[in-house]
């Protein structure tokens, strides 16, 4: 078995194990740290919506230009005396993204850009897109979320209970506002692309979250007819026991997605990737964290506010605390005085029972 093999299996029986839910409010405050960034770089930069949103045109050339990429874009800036985006294409072709333009506009554009290329004017494709459209598809990305959300408090709710599902509700309003947040700080282009990655590291997240929530939701059946462990550390337990899973899967997820986003969008120049792969790559690695730093530790702090979880704690601190004072008196030579409940009666002695030695005589035998 491997390093990391034995490690989980380790984790998985409780014989090692980091204390998660103990360290609660570090994990809090990082998140709340991360988010406040995120909300102030989307207020300050805001998002940088792509050409679908905002409406305007696109060109195309199936030729390599005469100049170069930062010389195109100057030119379509000229041209049209709106911010431009130029993106070179696997076959040396160019894609010219420039907003807010109408038809008469764009028939202009299209003519000077094919004497500043040096690429003849038919074989430069225009296609317009009206912010109409745009305003479409945002509302219906918005409506599919919130449908999304609904549906996923629901069926949590049902499959396991109230709490959870308003600690997975939090974790995935957590990975968006980071995930938007980081679009909004390194500028990068929101296409409905972007919109398909967001939608897809909900479910990620959501993977991860539930395999620790089925695992706490076993480790807790009955929970109130013991007094070993409290509420908290069996869903300590329960993060260490799927941690090893988790990094697996996740490690595994952000590898490809790391290929498309930094060789795909950086080493060959795909631009039109980096929309995708980069809500994927800080969802993914988001979704991560909340659903061991964030959505558990949330349900521990819920669930022992029942009044049942509550005073299961207090018998549990109060025997241990009693269990430490008759080892302290042990050790001091004293009597202990305890009075409290162990966890479950003695063992009965199994197997045959002694006889007294009796005189040789027996009922038949006497004199």
């Amino acid at each position: 078995m491997s390093r990391l093999g034995n490690l989980g299996a380790r984790l998985y029986r409780g014989e090692v194990g980091y204390d998660f839910i103990g360290k609660r409010k570090i994990w809090y405050g990082v998140s709340i740290l991360i988010t406040i960034t995120a909300i102030l770089g989307l207020a300050v930069s805001g998002l940088n919506m792509g050409i679908e949103f905002k409406g305007g045109a696109v060109f195309t050339t199936d030729t390599k230009a005469k100049v170069s990429v930062s010389q195109a874009h100057e030119d379509a800036v000229e041209a049209s005396g709106h911010e431009a985006i130029v993106q070179e294409l696997g076959n040396g072709g160019l894609r010219i993204q420039i907003t807010e333009v109408d038809t008469a506009k764009a028939d202009q554009i299209k003519t000077q850009l094919s004497e500043d290329l040096g690429i003849p004017e038919e074989q430069i494709n225009a296609d317009l897109v009206g912010p109409s459209w745009g305003a479409q598809i945002a509302n219906k990305a918005w409506t599919g979320l919130g449908i999304f959300m609904i549906l996923v408090v629901v069926y949590l709710a049902i499959a396991f209970e109230w709490r959870m599902a308003v600690a997975a509700l939090i974790a995935l309003i957590h990975d968006i506002t980071i995930t938007v947040g980081v679009y909004a700080l390194v500028g990068f282009e929101v296409t409905p692309g972007t919109v398909i990655g967001l939608l897809t590291i909900l479910g990620y997240s959501l993977y991860d979250t539930v395999v620790v929530f089925d695992s706490l939701k076993e480790g807790t059946k009955d929970i109130t007819k013991q007094t070993r462990w409290t509420y908290s550390e069996i869903a300590n337990r329960s993060i260490n026991s799927t941690l090893v899973r988790s990094i697996n899967t996740t490690v595994v997820a952000l590898l490809p997605v790391a290929g498309l986003l930094f060789i795909g969008g950086g080493v060959l120049g795909a631009g039109m990737l980096n929309d995708i792969s980069l809500s994927l790559f800080v969802g993914l690695a988001a979704g991560a964290y909340s659903s061991i730093f964030i959505a558990t530790p949330l349900v521990a702090d819920l669930k022992e506010r029942d009044p049942q979880i509550k005073a299961l704690k207090k018998r549990i601190l109060a025997k241990r605390a009693a269990a430490a004072a008759k080892g302290e008196s042990e050790e001091a030579g004293q009597e202990p005085s305890f009075d409290g409940a162990p966890d479950a009666p003695e063992a009965a002695v199994v197997g045959q029972r002694r006889q007294p030695r009796g005189n040789g005589r027996t009922p038949g035998n006497r004199r």
